[in-house]
């Protein structure tokens, strides 16, 4: 599965995000893009998700470029999970874009969630 990642820049994504997803088995079994891994120069994602097969949202932080993207990603019908910590507030708008929302304690819960949520394939 081609799936891409989005999220805020206003956390340590590389650390609290990449980091653990790239050390995941996730990432042996998906085709996994996380958009600043390497630089952090935009990255065109509105032509990105037109071939994307799901949209993984961070939205323990409010982003509106990420706002953009899961628009984008909803026009194109791609669909999205949304996983936020817990404790965040997360926004209502949210709901509009996704009805799949997965909350999480720390990394390793994170990842355990995310995996038996594809496992499942929650989003049929």
């Amino acid at each position: 599965m081609k799936i891409y990642v989005t999220h805020s820049s206003g956390f340590d994504y590389q650390k609290e995000l990449y980091q653990p997803l790239r050390k995941s088995k996730l990432n042996n079994l998906h085709e996994i893009t996380l958009p600043h891994e390497f630089f952090l120069e935009q990255f065109n994602s509105k032509e990105y998700l037109k071939e994307c097969d799901l949209v993984l949202a961070e939205v323990s932080y409010p982003s509106e470029g990420q706002k953009i993207e899961l628009g984008w990603a909803s026009s194109y019908k791609v669909p999205i999970i949304c996983i936020y910590k817990k404790g965040k507030k997360i926004s209502d708008t949210l709901k509009t874009a996704s009805n799949v929302f997965i909350e999480y304690e720390s990394s390793e819960d994170m990842i355990q969630k995310l995996t038996e949520s594809l496992s499942c394939n929650i989003l049929n």
